[in-house]
């Protein structure tokens, strides 16, 4: 019927231009491959290196009951009466030991004996560092310590005083000795003049 034929035509319009589009779209992409985890091979965390040991401060032998302070007047009273050559090797022993306040403070009453200038202000040195010890070791010592230092630095203003008396002294000498040179120089030239002329007496 011609009344359908225009009706007929946009049908098959339209269905070509439906097939058309569905020939001309872009096929839909392949579905992704689903992503493998990817496992990374565990690395052994780095070992830090082992401290040293701090070094170990050695005790000093103290009989058991015996207080540090009666241990250190007994040391005192034994080293006083020593030889130069057996001070001299016991403060190297001590010096080779480690550190303790007792034998920090025996340290020092052997140096003190020797009564030299680097021997004191190393004293003095081991002195102050028991009085800043804050164990109950050195808080038992710090009496004798305090003691000890105020002795050593009367020690050490006497020993510098007695110096410089000695230079004074010395001074004193070189000049004497120079003045007896210059004295016996001039007498020396003196006795080389000839004498006065001696006036003839007539009899």
């Amino acid at each position: 019927m011609p009344s359908d034929f225009p009706f007929a035509r946009t049908v098959t319009a339209c269905c070509l231009a439906a097939l058309l589009a569905a020939c001309a779209a872009p096929a839909p992409p392949p579905a992704a491959e689903p992503m493998r985890a990817m496992v990374q091979p565990a690395v052994p965390a780095p070992v830090p290196p082992a401290a040293e040991p701090a070094p170990v401060a050695v005790a000093a032998a103290v009989p058991q009951g015996v207080h540090p302070l009666e241990a250190a007047i007994g040391y005192a009273e034994r080293v006083r009466g020593l030889p130069a050559a057996e001070l001299t090797q016991e403060v190297q022993r001590l010096g080779d030991t480690g550190y303790s306040p007792l034998r920090a403070l025996q340290l020092a009453l052997a140096l003190g004996q020797s009564r030299t200038g680097p021997n004191t202000a190393r004293a003095q040195s081991l002195l102050q560092r028991v009085l800043a010890d804050g164990s109950g070791e050195a808080q038992g010592l710090r009496p004798l310590a305090r003691l000890l230092s105020a002795q050593l630095a009367d020690q050490r203003r006497a020993d510098e005083q007695a110096e410089r008396q000695a230079q004074q002294l010395r001074e004193a000498q070189r000049r004497i000795e120079q003045l007896n040179d210059r004295l016996e120089a001039v007498r020396a030239i003196e006795r080389s003049l000839p004498g006065p002329a001696r006036r003839e007496t007539r009899p």
